[in-house]
C-alpha cells in the first residue's frame, strides 16, 4: 500500500517523476496522468469524475492551482485529499523536513525606534508614528528634539505616550525639555556627558552616557564613572560612526567597552549607517544586529527618514531574532528565516530549456505559458515557441490584439522580466516573492 497517490496532467507529468524521485522520499507513492494537458485547468469537480479510486493510497494529493472543495474528492475516493504546491518544482519543499525551530522568535536586545521630527509634529501625528513603530517590533519610542533648542510641549507627550502604554526616551540636550519630560515620566535621556552631566543628578530616569564631543573612550568612562557615583541608572553608547569618518574605529570603541564593564548596558544608535550609506537598510541592519549579539549590546536605535531605510524598525526586529536564535544554538544565520532575502530570493528550481521544449511539444491548445530561467523568458503555446529578454519584443511576436488579453500579458512578460533581472522565482499569474516587505504595514 502506497502513502501518496500524485494526480497532474500529461503536460507535467514528465517533470514530476524525476521531481519526486530527486527528494528520494521516505515514503511510497503511485502517479496518476488525467487526460488533461494542463493540470491547473482541472478542479476537483472535474478530478472526481475522472479519478474512481485512490489505488490504494492512503493520501492523494492534487496540484496547488486546481481549484474546489476537497471534500468532494475525499467522499469520492474515501481517503484524504490535499493540495501540494502550485509549481511541482516546489515539491521538494513542501515534503521537506522543516527543522524544529524551538525557542525561535526570543530575543534580547530592544529597538529604540525615533521620530526624529517630533518637536514639530501635532500629537496625532506622533501617536500615529508610535502605534505605526510598537506594531513594527519597537520596545521604545524614541522623541527626536532639534540640534538646538527646545521641545515645546513635551511634557504632554510624553504624558500621553506614557498614558498609552509606551516606553519613552528623549533625544535632547536642552535642559527644560529634559526636566520637563522627567516629570512626565520619560524612562530614558539620551544622552549626558560632561556638558549636561549635573543635569544627570537630578532626573528620575535612565540615561545614556555618551563619549565627551570629540573626545574618546576615557571621556566616555569619566562620565560614566561620575554618574555611577551619584547611583544614576545608566547605559553606554561609546558611539558608532559613519563609514569614512571613523566607522571601524568605533567598533573597536564597542568591542572594548564591552570588554572592560562586561555587565553594563550598552546602546549602538545605527542611523550613521542607515542613513549615511547608499545602499539598502536591510543587509546593513542583519550584520550590524550580528555584531550586536555578539556583543551582547542591550539597545539598538533606529531612524526611518530617509528612504533606502525605510522599514528599519522591522528589519532589526527580524535580525534580532534570526541572530539570538543563530547565536544560542551556535548556527549560522542561514536557512532560519528568509524574511530579510527581499530583493533576492532564496535559492529556487527552474525548468530548463529542454523541459519546457517538451512541455510545448504536449501543448494543444492556444493559452500561452510563461516561464523564466536565469536568463531568458519563455512563452509558448500550441503554435509558438518564443524565447527572450526584452517584453516589448516578446509581445510583439504574440500578435495579441483583444485588449484585456493584451493587458494580462503585458503584466505578466514584465513581472517575468523583473523576476529574470532579479534572480526571483516566477510563476505565471503569482506574484513574485519580497520577503518581509510582501505583507508590510506601512503608517498611515
Amino acid at each position: 500500500m502506497s502513502d501518496y497517490l500524485f494526480v497532474t496532467g500529461k503536460l507535467a507529468a514528465d517533470a514530476l517523476m524525476p521531481t519526486i524521485k530527486k527528494m528520494e522520499p521516505d515514503f511510497k507513492y503511485e502517479v496518476v496522468v488525467l487526460n488533461i494537458s494542463v493540470a491547473a485547468l482541472m478542479d476537483t469537480l472535474w478530478i472526481a469524475r475522472h479519478l474512481s479510486e485512490a489505488r490504494g493510497c492512503d493520501r492523494v494529493m492534487i496540484p496547488g492551482g486546481c481549484p474546489g472543495d476537497l471534500s468532494i474528492l475525499e467522499d469520492r475516493l474515501g481517503v484524504s485529499v490535499i493540495r501540494g504546491p502550485k509549481d511541482l518544482k516546489d515539491l521538494p519543499v513542501f515534503f521537506g523536513h522543516e527543522r524544529i525551530l524551538e525557542g525561535y522568535g526570543e530575543y534580547r536586545v530592544k529597538i529604540l525606534a525615533e521620530i526624529v521630527d517630533a518637536y514639530r509634529m501635532p500629537w496625532n501625528e506622533i501617536l500615529a508614528m508610535a502605534e505605526y513603530y510598537r506594531a513594527q517590533g519597537a520596545d521604545i519610542i524614541d522623541l527626536g528634539c532639534p540640534p538646538q533648542g527646545g521641545f515645546p510641549g513635551v511634557k504632554r507627550v510624553v504624558a500621553g505616550l506614557k498614558e498609552q502604554g509606551y516606553t519613552v526616551s528623549l533625544d535632547s540636550f536642552d535642559p527644560e525639555t529634559i526636566l520637563h519630560a522627567d516629570e512626565a515620566g520619560m524612562d530614558l535621556l539620551l544622552s549626558v556627558n560632561s556638558q549636561n552631566m549635573t543635569l544627570a543628578s537630578k532626573l528620575h530616569c535612565k540615561v545614556v552616557v555618551i563619549p565627551d564631543f570629540g573626545k574618546g573612550l576615557e571621556s566616555l568612562e569619566r562620565n560614566a564613572a561620575q554618574v555611577e557615583q551619584w547611583g544614576v541608572p545608566y547605559v553606554l553608547d561609546p558611539i558608532l560612526d559613519p563609514i569614512s569618518f571613523g566607522f571601524t574605529e568605533s567598533l573597536h570603541r564597542f568591542y572594548e567597552t564591552r570588554r572592560r564593564h562586561p555587565n553594563a548596558e550598552i546602546l549602538m544608535g545605527l542611523g550613521n549607517l542607515t542613513e549615511l550609506t547608499d545602499a539598502d537598510s536591510i543587509g546593513i541592519n542583519a550584520v550590524m544586529v550580528g555584531i550586536v549579539t555578539e556583543l551582547g549590546i542591550d539597545y539598538v536605535l533606529s531612524t526611518e527618514v530617509i528612504s533606502w531605510a525605510r522599514g528599519a524598525v522591522t528589519e532589526l526586529d527580524l535580525a534580532r531574532k534570526l541572530m539570538y536564535y543563530a547565536h544560542k544554538n551556535r548556527l549560522l544565520p542561514k536557512d532560519i528565516d528568509d524574511g530579510l532575502l527581499t530583493v533576492k530570493d532564496p535559492p529556487h528550481e527552474s525548468y530548463s530549456e529542454a523541459e519546457l521544449h517538451h512541455m510545448h511539444q504536449l501543448v494543444s491548445d492556444k493559452n500561452f505559458r510563461i516561464f523564466t530561467d536565469d536568463t531568458w523568458i519563455y512563452v509558448f503555446n500550441h503554435d509558438i515557441f518564443i524565447r527572450g529578454t526584452d517584453p516589448q519584443e516578446i509581445f510583439t511576436q504574440l500578435d495579441v490584439t483583444e485588449p484585456s488579453h493584451a493587458f494580462y500579458l503585458g503584466k505578466e512578460l514584465e513581472r517575468a522580466a523583473l523576476s529574470v533581472q532579479l534572480g526571483k522565482k516566477y510563476t505565471q499569474e503569482e506574484q513574485l516573492r519580497w520577503g518581509y516587505l510582501s505583507d508590510r504595514r506601512m503608517p498611515t
